[in-house]
């Protein structure tokens, strides 16, 4: 593949094989750039003891992957590890990494990931942008409501309409303090529009946990199932986000979030207008990696490794 490879990966859920898998590819075939979509941390985790919040009402996102670790163990144990062996490894071909938490990963555990960015392992990116080989990088984690507990990265979308079976975000657990009326009024549409504001998007390439609303890469597994007799949609992906794809055209967007969305389409990848849309989700045991150049993103290559 020509020019800069990027790499980016997304919904790894605490599966050490995942991380080991990816930590390897690096270190064999470094990439300029590596981005991680979300969802990092082992399912289940609650952080660390005293975060506050609600006590959970509902099963978290899957199982959790190791149990009897916190999920601050985890970061230090395997991301933070993992991240400065590669830059051991590689030294000055060590490639920029760029992450942002998902629905999944508790809140609680921003603190360290922060710190390490604090120190240049890698640029958290939720709400923030850098700028890396021409390229600005934009990072947003949250998504729209959903039928599990943890509500630390969830809003509501467009308005404060919740599908059916789904919860508010101001109803569920948070392992965190926050203002319960400030969540009630927040959306993904008016967040969204305060980070894009008036920048160009010409060489905008944005990190989102949720995909855009149906499309092949939100198409969630909920096929003849209904709540009080009410269909479910089988798109759960982000009306805001599609809506800020197809107004402002970013060059590239990148998405996890719905695991069996490929499985069930038959692809990762789609186009809104010129912006190419990337996901890396996925529902098997293999870890995907979504291989770019970003100057011709709609090449980009999947890897089930």
């Amino acid at each position: 593949m020509p020019g800069r490879t990027w790499y980016f990966v997304a919904d790894l859920h605490g599966r050490v094989d995942r991380y080991g898998k990816l930590f390897d590819r690096v270190a064999a075939e470094p990439p300029s750039v590596l981005l991680l979509g979300g969802d990092l941390l082992p399912h289940g985790l609650q952080g660390p003891s005293g975060a506050a919040g609600r006590t959970p009402e509902g099963p978290a996102e899957g199982a959790p992957s190791a149990p009897g670790r916190d999920a601050d163990d985890f970061v230090a144990r395997v991301l933070v590890s993992g991240f400065r062996d590669l830059r051991r490894r590689l030294g000055s071909s060590a490639p920029r990494v760029g992450l942002i938490l998902g629905n999944d990963d508790p809140r609680a555990e921003e603190p360290p990931i922060l710190q390490a960015g604090d120190v240049g392992l890698w640029a958290y990116l939720h709400g923030r942008r850098v700028e890396w080989d021409r390229f600005v990088v934009h990072g947003y984690a949250c998504v729209p409501p959903t039928p599990f507990a943890l509500k630390d990265w969830e809003r509501y979308d467009v308005s404060r309409y919740v599908d059916p079976g789904c919860v508010a975000p101001e109803d569920g657990w948070h392992s965190v303090p926050f203002d319960e009326r400030a969540i009630r009024h927040a959306t993904i549409l008016d967040e969204l529009g305060r980070l894009v504001a008036a920048d160009d998007q010409a060489r905008a390439v944005w990190l989102l946990h949720a995909p855009p609303y149906d499309t092949p890469l939100d198409r969630a597994a909920l096929d003849g199932r209904s709540v009080e007799h009410v269909p479910l949609d089988v798109h759960v992906g982000s009306i805001a986000v599609r809506r800020l794809i197809e107004a402002r055209q970013p060059w590239l967007t990148l998405h996890g979030h719905v695991h069996e969305s490929a499985r069930l389409t038959g692809a990762w990848k789609t186009r809104l207008g010129r912006t190419w849309c990337l996901s890396a989700a996925h529902d098997g045991p293999e870890l995907a990696l979504v291989r770019l150049d970003p100057e011709v993103p709609g090449d980009a290559e999947r890897l089930l490794l």
